[in-house]
């Protein structure tokens, strides 16, 4: 998927996350959040291997999610966009004073929801290109994560491949049935046209046999 972890956090304190995949990705992410500069609103990106945390703080409330590299900034940024509406529309005030996790039950099926959508679905960057590209994208850096968290130590980011294996592969099914059902309606489609135009064929050889339209000398 190429987004693949996503949480929504008040400070440091963590109200909701979802992981679509086996991962470290949880408490790289509480580092990253221990270690954003200042409390102004910012967006911002990590780079880790192959895949980049992206962040964006507003009014306090800090969106970030884990993408794979290929996924560029626009949809990330996009989807961290969204899910920053959808917690305030659904929480308002209730966030300055939730305890950690306070809504992870009921949120991490919309993060859920929202990251297959924003992973898969060719529409969400098709929306987002209507919209245009927001300008705080354009212009984020990408540091390297070990860099920020400044530590000695290497951190690795561990990610379950034999999952993302399975993901991929269940996509490549879908796509594969979409495919074949693509083909099979063609075919359907070409056998009706063929049989009609058999008949057509068919009734004008009958109508000149039978010296016309109505068939006169046949009936």
């Amino acid at each position: 998927m190429a987004i693949i972890y996503a949480l929504v956090a008040r400070g440091s304190v963590v109200l909701a996350e979802f992981s679509a995949t086996p991962t470290n990705a949880s408490s790289i992410s509480r580092q990253i959040l221990d270690k954003i500069p200042g409390n102004d609103d910012s967006h911002v990106s990590y780079s880790q291997d192959r895949y980049i945390f992206h962040v964006k703080r507003t009014d306090g409330l800090t969106v970030l999610c884990m993408a794979d590299d290929t996924a560029g900034r626009r949809i990330p940024f996009a989807f961290l966009e969204d899910i920053h509406q959808r917690f305030v529309r659904t929480y308002g005030r209730a966030v300055h004073s939730a305890n950690a996790y306070g809504m992870n039950d009921e949120f991490s099926r919309v993060l859920s929801q929202q990251l297959e959508y924003y992973s898969n679905d060719p529409n969400a960057d098709r929306i987002n290109r209507l919209k245009g590209e927001m300008s705080q994208v354009r212009n984020v850096m990408i540091e390297n994560i070990d860099k920020v968290l400044e530590r000695g130590d290497r951190l690795e980011l561990l990610v379950d491949k034999t999952t993302n294996m399975q993901g991929n592969t269940m996509r490549f099914r879908k796509q594969a049935r979409r495919f074949r059902n693509t083909i099979w309606w063609k075919n359907v489609k070409l056998m009706v046209m063929l049989i009609i135009l058999l008949l057509v064929i068919a009734y004008l050889v009958l109508a000149f046999v039978c010296h016309g339209v109505t068939l006169p000398t046949c009936l």
